[in-house]
Formats: structure tokens, sequence, C-alpha cells
């Protein structure tokens, strides 16, 4: 079977790549040497992005030397969004959970607060904002998006009046 970077219990665009079961996800969360192995793969992606983990305990990133060039891969090439979506799903296979969240939140930034990704600001909020498996860390996050979101009458991601009482 072909092996999968960033292996999910779901089929991906390679047709012959086969979903991961619970019993492997288990097994591989119960290997050190494999979950060394998920993190420096998730270090090369994210270098690949222009992204670099600052902190490997919380999950923690900022953007990268290299991040203008990268970015601009990213805005050219849509095909990373699914990749992207693929590596936060993952992710939270994997229980880096935390990891999820402060990728997404990465994203959030930099397409609505920085606006130096806008061609992945439609991914960022249809797709990798709902891929974070905590409900409270995904209502912040939407919290967050609909504070940062121009103009705020269009957030279409989560009930205005809601967000507007949160917390």
């Amino acid at each position: 079977f072909p092996f999968r970077l960033f292996p999910l219990r779901e089929h991906g665009m390679n047709w012959r790549a086969r979903p991961l079961t619970c019993q492997e996800i288990q097994a591989f969360r119960r290997s050190k040497e494999v979950m060394d192995r998920f993190i420096r793969a998730y270090k090369l992606m994210l270098g690949f992005y222009g992204i670099q983990l600052v902190n490997e305990e919380t999950g923690e990133l900022k953007r990268a030397e290299n991040w203008a060039e990268r970015f601009g891969n990213l805005n050219r090439f849509s095909h990373n969004n699914l990749r992207i979506t693929r590596i936060l799903k993952c992710l939270g296979e994997m229980g880096y959970e935390d990891y999820q969240v402060h990728l997404v939140k990465f994203f959030l930034t930099e397409t609505l607060v920085e606006e130096t990704l806008p061609n992945v600001k439609r991914s960022a909020l249809d797709y990798f904002l709902f891929t974070v498996r905590s409900k409270e860390k995904r209502r912040e996050l939407v919290h967050y998006a609909w504070q940062h979101f121009k103009p705020q009458s269009g957030f279409v991601w989560g009930p205005c009046d809601k967000l507007k009482k949160y917390r």
C-alpha cells in the first residue's frame, strides 16, 4: 500500500492509499519513534509553507525567515490548502489538538489580520477552522475570526448575535 505522510481514517485524493484504522492510530500514538517522525514531518511541511514551530510542547508557531517567498507559493497554488487541511486532521488523530489550534490561529491571523494570504482565507474559514476537535477551542477560533473579519456583517461561520455576547 502507498505510504502517507499524514494518514487519516478517511480516503484522500490518492485512491490507492488505504485509510487508517483506529487500532493503527493507537499503535502510532504509542510508538515514540513514529511520533518523533511525525513531528519531523510536520516541521518539514511547516518549513515548506514558511512557518516555524517555536515550541514543541505547546505547538506555538511563527513566521520562518523565508516566509515572504513561501507565502507567495501558498497564495499561488491552492492545492496546498488540501494538504494543510489533511495535516490539521492528522494532528487531531495523533493527539496534537493544541497544534491544530496554533496552526489554525496562525492562518486566521495571516489571512484576516496581516492579510498576507488572501487566497488561503476561504480555506482557513471553510475548512481549517472546523478541523479543530475541541469544541471550546473551535468556538474561540470562530470568535477570533469574527472579530477580525471585514465586514463583520458578512461573517457566515457562526451566529453573529451569539458571537457578540461570547465571553
